[in-house]
């Protein structure tokens, strides 16, 4: 084969780390992606998004020629492994929807060859491995099918995919031998599953983080309203208390992941999943709860209201999901004037940080960036639920 690895979906935040650490291990990768200018981006030798120290990694991989980059799913067709980064979103309804990745599998059969080994890597229902198999082998396919789940935080891939130990399953023997040997490039730390085992142990790792958000915003809630500073009590809670320490700190629980993941639990056990609904509704309320308590304290309709970081979490250019956004829109119908501003994120109403600062009565901290922490904002009425500032959460 021309190439050992194509990665399906790469030029993005899962697929691209990958790809750049397969190559720097001295695969030969290339990436089929439909973002042309991501795809251009990438033979450019510059990341699309933010990733650690990436930049330099790709420079050599693209320079060297074990990386390529296309939008011709003839690719496919001349690689051993094919990963395809194509995870399961949740509708409108809070429900799976599976016609997108079906539909783009079905127009990859063409391409696919007997003898490839075809990865899942993104979270999917739990089912969707089997599903796949089903549908390869009635369309006379015959691929080794693997779910090996990514692992990674946005921003740390780089370092994560040699830290983290890697889950493999596959449904045959054969299989599972090679899904080992293409991810201990990275480590000799792999932990062995069933498919339908290892798609729980994604949506359970991911809805577990959620639910710890979500009863850190409640406690947060709870203390607020009744006066009561959380990050003092944090502070008491987990100081030198290892039962407490992972208890987290307020803020905004977004982002493409946590919230999906925790919907496709619940639909996978017939919305029977009170406390994941509950969580759902702790952290997507949290924009809510911020205005409502600015409205009693000191009224919105005649302030100009500025939130700060616009990215679903500190220091990423990823706005996808972002709680931000969800508290932008409520805010417009709330107050005068809702400006926004954050030095990572693409926006064409993104506006710059001094000014912001300047024309708004309030600032709401809506992704806690570092480059926030040292800010003079003296004179502001200032919202911190994450305590960036280290003065605590408190709304007033």
């Amino acid at each position: 084969m021309e190439y050992d690895i194509c990665v399906v979906g790469g030029c993005g935040h899962v697929g691209l780390p990958l790809a750049l650490c397969f190559a720097k291990e001295g695969k030969r990768v290339v990436i089929l992606d439909n973002d042309e200018a991501a795809i251009s981006t990438v033979l450019s030798g510059s990341m699309p998004f933010a990733e650690g120290s990436s930049e330099g990694l790709l420079r050599d991989v693209v320079a060297s020629g074990r990386l390529h980059a296309c939008n011709n799913p003839e690719i496919i067709s001349r690689s051993e492994v094919i990963i395809l980064i194509l995870g399961t979103p949740v509708d409108e309804h809070l429900n799976p929807s599976f016609a997108g990745i079906i539909k783009i599998v079905k127009g990859y059969i063409p391409y696919l060859k007997d003898g490839q080994l075809l990865v899942l890597r993104s979270t999917v229902y739990p089912g969707t491995s089997d599903n796949l198999r089903r549908l390869l082998l009635k369309e006379g396919v015959d691929v080794d099918i693997a779910f090996c789940p990514e692992r990674i935080a946005e921003g740390h891939a780089m370092c994560e995919l040699y830290e983290l130990p890697q889950i493999i399953s596959a449904f045959t023997s054969d299989g599972k031998k090679r899904a080992r040997a293409l991810f201990s490039v990275f480590g000799p730390d792999i932990v062995e599953l069933e498919p339908l085992e290892a798609e729980l142990a994604k949506l359970f790792t991911n809805t577990w983080r959620y639910i710890k958000f979500a009863i850190a915003n409640q406690f947060f809630s709870i203390a607020n309203d009744h006066g009561i500073d959380y990050y003092k009590l944090h502070k008491a809670i987990t100081h030198n208390y290892p039962r407490a320490k992972d208890l987290p700190g307020a803020g905004f629980a977004a982002g493409p992941c946590l919230f999906k993941d925790t919907m496709q639990l619940a639909a996978f056990n017939n919305n029977s999943f009170f406390l994941g609904h509950s969580a759902m509704l702790v952290n997507e309320g949290q924009p809510s709860y911020i205005v409502e308590c600015l409205k009693r304290s000191v009224g919105l309709r005649d302030k100009t209201v500025g939130i700060l970081g616009m990215a679903f979490k500190a220091d990423s250019d990823d706005s996808r999901e972002s709680l931000a956004y969800k508290l932008r829109r409520i805010l417009e119908i709330e107050c005068k004037e809702v400006l926004i501003t954050d030095p990572y994120v693409r926006d064409e109403r993104i506006l710059p940080l001094e000014e912001v600062i300047r024309r708004c009565d309030i600032l709401i901290v809506g992704a806690p960036h570092t480059i926030y922490k040292n800010l003079g904002l003296e004179g502001k009425h200032v919202v911190d639920i994450w305590n960036l500032f280290g003065k605590g959460g408190l709304i007033r």
